[in-house]
């Protein structure tokens, strides 16, 4: 068993759980359970279905630290042990005889009812990693075997974004990578796009990129796949900006099996900040895979009648998959054509409960002249009104807010034209 634990409510009082909290997701580790009461059983059960814990293999028994010793006498123990106790003198007793039977390296979480800080400095002098006050909900044993492998000097792990179409031509592949560009530029994120359509991407054309390799590459040799390979692959675009580029092309066929890009995503996260993944229209295993297990996520959609049913749809699956999680985001693209007859932003919202993030109107000649150009809105126009709603997207779905401007100047005006050209 090694250290340390979280200090308890008593010592510094938590916060409740903040909607826009990043937990990053628990390596392949082994977990056992012990506890005492249904209740708890149930939350490390729900814990278990988390998308973070994906990776993990949980195992839940009741009984206790009594059961935990018993099992451990003649079995080696896990990554993780999870106990619940309600007592004290049973509980540092108990303790003492599971570290007679316990591997090195073992990290224990304990689950208690004594909210009493000597009793945490003792739960740390023993080595126990975590200490938490029941009753816990799923989230928060998620967050606690989650954060035993996130150290705080460790490199935090990078955020994924998907985008995705509710249908083919609304836009999506051009919200993403204009809403990148926002997150790069205006919230200074290193961010890198991954265009996961191999067979009709845009990013290349959107970016003005033609790079001899990409993320095929890396797909159909995922032995290959680690840090400096994906930094080879990878096509730089501004200073904060990378490209993880898709082939174009026809000479293949891409038929990928359901975890076909988990090594291309665990290595991003582990050198970027913010990944935003591109996500063609299509219903697979491996792009239902991306969606579920994204930190956050952005549907665009047209205001008709099908694309108010195929969002309502993806609503209602990734809410039921991603039970911990924040509800999805989705904005309106195309909206003002004329002569389209549209469903109404107030009735779309009211069918999907939620309220769409912005409504980017129709200008077909602004984005037009951007994709013909390899360039995004913002170097076409500078003080383009859709800007506004890409950084306000970027900052939703990242959780940061705009940094901070200079104070107004004489020179602000010229400044920005010069920022501009």
């Amino acid at each position: 068993m090694i250290s340390y634990a979280r200090q308890t409510q008593e010592e510094q009082p938590e916060a409740p759980t903040p909607v826009e909290e990043h937990i990053a997701p628990s390596p392949r580790v082994s977990v056992q359970a012990f506890c005492e009461t249904v209740e708890t059983a149930a939350a490390v059960q729900s814990a278990g279905e988390d998308r973070r814990l994906g990776k993990a293999h949980l195992k839940i028994q009741m009984g206790g630290m009594a059961a935990a010793i018993e099992a451990y006498r003649s079995a080696p123990t896990p990554n993780v042990i999870v106990l619940e106790s309600d007592g004290r003198n049973d509980l540092l007793t108990g303790l003492d005889h599971l570290a007679t039977v316990c591997d090195a390296g073992t990290r224990v979480v304990v689950i208690g009812r004594i909210n009493d800080v000597m009793l945490y400095r003792e739960l740390v002098r023993r080595g126990v990693s975590d200490y938490v006050l029941a009753p816990v909900g799923a989230i928060d044993v998620v967050r606690s075997i989650c954060n035993l492998f996130s150290a705080p000097e460790a490199k935090a792990v990078g955020r994924i974004i998907a985008v995705v179409g509710a249908k083919g031509g609304v836009g999506a592949s051009t919200i993403s990578h204009n809403v990148a560009w926002a997150i790069a530029r205006d919230l200074a994120m290193d961010a890198v796009v991954a265009d996961l359509d191999l067979a009709f991407g845009t990013a290349g054309l959107d970016y003005n990129q033609d790079p001899p390799q990409g993320i095929a590459d890396a797909v159909f040799s995922p032995d290959r796949v680690d840090t400096a390979f994906i930094d080879r692959l990878l096509s730089k675009c501004t200073d904060h900006l990378s490209l993880l580029a898709a082939p174009a092309t026809l000479d293949r066929v891409y038929d990928f099996g359901t975890d076909a890009f988990d090594a291309v995503f665990d290595t991003l996260r582990s050198t970027m900040p913010c990944i935003v993944l591109d996500i063609p229209h299509q219903w697979s295993g491996w792009t239902k895979r991306a969606l579920i297990g994204a930190d956050d996520i952005l549907i665009v959609a047209a205001p008709d009648l099908a694309n108010l049913r195929n969002t309502k749809n993806l609503f209602d699956l990734l809410k039921a998959s991603r039970p911990n999680d924040r509800p999805p985001l989705y904005c309106l693209n195309q909206v003002g054509i004329p002569k389209r007859p549209e469903i109404a932003a107030a009735e779309f919202a009211k069918a999907i409960e939620s309220q769409p993030v912005v409504s980017i109107p129709f200008e077909p000649q602004i984005f037009g002249s951007a994709a013909n150009n390899g360039q995004m809105i913002a170097e076409i126009s500078a003080n383009h009104k859709s800007i506004e709603m890409f950084l306000q997207i970027a900052q939703r779905l990242t959780g940061r807010s705009e940094t901070k401007k200079q104070k107004s100047s004489l020179l602000s005006p010229l400044i920005e034209k010069l920022r501009g050209k």
